[in-house]
């Protein structure tokens, strides 16, 4: 069979685009660095949290027996023997009868068993009035009350948020292993491409794909690096291409892989470990995959929806599982659609819509075109509608992909 026309069903191409990737190294990188990524290996603790019993309020240590008869009309008065700030270390046991000044975070000192937080009293610093009771073990903080040494505190296969991260500061730790995120190129082809913020002459179109997938491939943890675009020149691109192998771990491609002519990337790379095949999908049909002298390439129509769409349902969930995540799919929903819709019936069609959550209805945006990048952006979820479906009536109940 004719490589370049081998068709594939959207998720047979996904499964390929996943196979390219294999899971990525693991690496102990410093917490500040961590947010996002994917814990590795199971993380036990060394200490227990809290590491020593402390006070939970501002106030003062006491018996709890010392002040059980306190109250508004009748208060307890005790002398107060010492003070004791947070980071002290050489506090002294409570005699009884007495009470230490003590503030938030400060050890509890031996003997004592309940902090009067200092609005239940008048704030004496040599005799303290103490207008209330409390029972033993109030507003303290116990060792080991929050996780105890030994303990497992995150789990290998965590996706780690910034509570996490303070929890794994909190036991000491100033890094943690992790899937390293993927260093991703992006190169845009095309001789009409002008930068964006420079004049545009006549027949000349502004490039755009390289800012909107950079910012999808970091949007999920991974390091974009966006290479200048290429002109429709088969020895300049594979020029671009030798300067950059062996610095990425993926090369993203947009544009030149139709069936026209000047299709530089498909002209660059058929032959060269890069399969180009037509997946059952619009927009984005013409697709490629492969290896480049070792670099795992995916090349993307150039449209830009036809491109963003092609990222968001074969290479996000791609990346994500080298990332090692093991939930790489987009939120569902059903809705009923608000208009009209036609869709290819040898195809899975995705439309832009704006859906709102706990709403039974989800509007079209824009037409089919994969040249529409504003309904794109005024968008929050995709309408799947699938193949044998050629038509979608209003109020007709539809699939969607949420992307907000």
């Amino acid at each position: 069979m004719n490589a370049a026309k081998r068709g594939l069903t959207p998720q047979e191409y996904r499964l390929e685009v996943q196979a390219l990737l294999p899971p990525l190294p693991v690496v102990r990188l410093p917490l500040a660095m961590c947010r996002g990524l994917v814990l590795a290996e199971d993380v036990a603790t060394a200490v227990s949290l809290p590491p020593f019993d402390n006070s939970a309020m501002d106030g003062y240590a006491v018996r709890a027996s010392d002040v059980v008869s306190a109250t508004a009309e009748n208060p307890v008065r005790l002398p107060v023997a010492d003070d004791i700030p947070a980071g002290r270390t050489d506090v002294v046991p409570l005699a009884p009868g007495t009470a230490q000044r003590i503030m938030t975070g400060a050890p509890l000192p031996e003997g004592a068993d309940a902090i009067i937080q200092v609005e239940l009293t008048d704030g004496g610093t040599e005799t303290v009035r103490i207008d209330a009771s409390v029972p033993a073990r109030t507003h303290v903080r116990f060792v080991g009350e929050d996780v105890t040494e030994g303990d497992v505190i995150l789990r290998a296969g965590t996706v780690l948020h910034p509570p996490q991260l303070g929890l794994a500061a909190a036991v000491g730790l100033a890094g943690l292993p992790v899937r390293r995120p993927p260093r991703v190129l992006v190169l845009s082809t095309g001789s009409e491409l002008i930068p964006p913020g420079e004049p545009l002459p006549p027949g000349h179109i502004y490039e755009s794909n390289s800012v909107l997938l950079a910012a999808a491939v970091e949007e999920i943890g991974a390091k974009a690096v966006v290479l200048r675009s290429v002109a429709d020149d088969v020895a300049a691109f594979r020029a671009v291409l030798a300067q950059h192998v062996g610095e990425a771990d993926l090369l993203i491609t947009s544009g030149g892989v139709s069936a026209g002519a000047y299709e530089v990337v498909k002209d660059a790379l058929s032959g060269q470990g890069v399969e180009f095949v037509r997946v059952a999908m619009q927009p984005g049909g013409p697709q490629g995959l492969g290896n480049f002298e070792g670099l795992p390439v995916v090349t993307l129509p150039g449209n830009p929806v036809s491109a963003a769409l092609s990222f968001e349902v074969f290479l996000r969930p791609a990346l994500l599982a080298a990332m090692g995540h093991t939930n790489t799919d987009r939120p569902r929903a059903r809705a009923r659609a608000t208009a009209a819709m036609s869709s290819p019936p040898n195809r899975v069609q995705y439309r832009r819509g704006r859906h709102d959550a706990g709403h039974v209805e989800v509007v079209p945006v824009g037409g089919p075109g994969s040249h529409l990048l504003a309904s794109f952006a005024a968008s929050n979820c995709l309408i799947e509608i699938p193949v044998g479906v050629a038509e979608v009536a209003a109020g007709d109940e539809v699939d969607l992909v949420l992307l907000d």
